[in-house]
């Protein structure tokens, strides 16, 4: 695989052994795409054994023909990611491009008049497209460009993939683990570039946004702004965390400065893991591994 610095790096990689390439119709595909990372996930239909985890870091580009071009060389490079025979592909996108509507007054014909209000949509540029929460009672509308849609669409012709946005991952991971923790509960996940800011009110979805980090400080003063906004004691709420953050990183040792009860959230219970995924920490790729209940 051509890793050189001027393109892509692969920064993780986990394999279980048992993985067949004549198996591939057995398995499931999950795509994490973003402008600066890409993850993928394969999971055997017949267990829900998760059989392979990548993480790659992509390097800066200047427009989304550069970012497609990129896309494609990596994928080009790849000897599993251009076939056309898995059981299903789901392709998620980390962008800022969404909003959250209640089920009872969603309308498909409106999702413009909703993103419009959250981010800057262009319909000569951007595919709309949205996804149904059952759980949470609401529907999640989001934005995609479409160089990259167009892309993923003549990818798998024959198997027509699903599209999420990440955030209705984070949120779909967070609800189907409410039972674990305390009520009302604060949940965070600590992306590359992005933090997200998660919370229930009795085991409902209570709120979700995003928030881009342009500089340290910027992670407690957005986490104890919500907390504050909704009510919530920075000494007793409990604060459960996922994402790319570890217990001797400075962001945790900055969070326990200010947050009394927080640790760090488990794997998702449906997926099972070998010994060898042993070598990532449980709280990490939380978002990639709930693609899987994104149905």
């Amino acid at each position: 695989m051509n890793t050189t610095a001027n393109k892509y790096r692969l920064f993780k990689k986990i394999k279980e052994e048992r993985f067949e390439v004549d198996d591939l119709h057995h398995y499931n595909l999950n795509l994490l795409l973003g402008t600066r990372d890409l993850q993928v996930a394969v999971t055997d239909t017949r267990d829900n054994r998760c059989m392979l985890v990548e993480d790659f870091i992509l390097p800066a580009v200047n427009s989304y023909k550069e970012l497609v071009a990129l896309y494609e060389t990596l994928f080009d490079d790849h000897h599993l990611l251009k076939a056309g025979f898995w059981a299903n592909v789901k392709v998620g996108f980390k962008n800022n491009k969404f909003a959250l509507v209640p089920s009872k007054i969603f309308s498909p014909e409106k999702v413009f008049d909703y993103l419009k209000f959250n981010a800057r949509i262009n319909k000569q540029y951007d595919e709309l497209l949205y996804f149904r929460h059952l759980k949470a009672d609401a529907v999640n509308s989001f934005a995609v460009n479409k160089r990259i849609y167009k892309w993923l669409e003549g990818l798998y012709p024959d198997k027509q993939p699903g599209y999420v946005h990440q955030s209705s991952s984070l949120i779909e991971g967070v609800l189907a683990q409410l039972a674990n923790y305390p009520e009302d509960s604060i949940f965070i996940y600590v992306d590359r570039f992005k933090l997200h800011i998660i919370t229930s009110k009795e085991q409902h979805l209570e709120y979700y946004n995003q928030f881009v980090i342009k500089k340290f400080s910027d992670y407690i003063k957005y986490i104890l702004t919500v907390m504050k906004g909704l009510g919530r004691d920075q000494r007793h709420t409990n604060v459960v965390l996922w994402g790319y953050i570890g217990k001797q990183s400075k962001h945790y040792q900055e969070f326990t400065r200010y947050i009394k009860n927080i640790s760090f959230g488990d794997r998702p219970k449906f997926l099972k893991f070998s010994y060898l995924f042993d070598e990532l920490q449980d709280h990490h790729y939380f978002d990639l591994y709930n693609m899987h209940l994104c149905q």
